[in-house]
């Protein structure tokens, strides 16, 4: 049966829309968590380390954040070969361009997939500049993500990067989230407007959020 629901287009876009609200969830507690960086270094590196005893003594020490950490490269792997493999096959079914051009799409909608590679990447470099600290710009100090990240983003290619890739962010969760919302029936005639407003506010928070952090720091807020 699973192997029969993953075949289908609409099982693909259904794992689409499972692990995109899944990592929206991860996005908007992690986007909270980040902003305790505007209460100083002591509330932001104390925050760090309560993530890796969370769940302690139950849970050994970094047990859960595995666990978290594990569950979300699912979601993205899951969602990603998803988006690629509809795509494929939205090209095979229909290899000509269309006669008649489609009406035209939103920004969000036709920038999509794009949108996907630049979060794909991003989320490469990120954590190799503030977890393994491969690609840090300065000297990386383990168990100082406040220093990192104030290293990283004192840095002009930091914010580029880091601010494009949450434009990027915004763009796609505008468009996702109200897909899916169509894609596991939540969507109606009278309930669509409710949803793409909801959208709509889940972007801009999450965007605003993210990118109050390299604003901060290039204000001297954070420094």
């Amino acid at each position: 049966m699973a192997r029969t629901v993953w075949d289908s287009s609409v099982g693909k876009k259904a794992v689409m829309a499972v692990s995109g609200i899944v990592m929206l969830l991860y996005l908007v507690v992690h986007m909270i968590g980040n902003l305790k960086i505007f209460f100083g270094p002591g509330e932001f590196n104390h925050y760090a380390h309560w993530l890796r005893t969370l769940g302690e003594p139950f849970m050994h020490y970094e047990w859960t954040l595995w666990l978290i950490r594990v569950v979300l490269v699912a979601a993205v792997v899951a969602h990603a070969v998803s988006a690629y493999q509809l795509s494929r096959r939205d090209l095979r079914a229909r290899p000509s361009k269309y006669v008649h051009k489609k009406p035209r799409a939103s920004y969000a909608t036709r920038t999509m997939r794009w949108g996907g590679v630049i979060l794909g990447l991003f989320i490469v470099w990120h954590l190799l500049d503030l977890t393994t600290g491969t690609v840090h710009a300065g000297g990386f100090q383990e168990g100082h993500p406040y220093q990192n990240v104030v290293d990283t983003l004192s840095t002009w290619y930091g914010n580029v990067v880091y601010i494009v890739a949450m434009l990027a962010l915004g763009l796609h969760v505008r468009h996702g989230f109200f897909s899916a919302a169509q894609t596991l029936g939540a969507g109606s005639r009278t309930r669509n407007r409710a949803l793409r407003a909801v959208a709509d506010v889940l972007a801009l928070l999450l965007t605003a959020g993210f990118v109050a952090v390299p604003v901060g720091v290039m204000t001297g807020v954070v420094s």
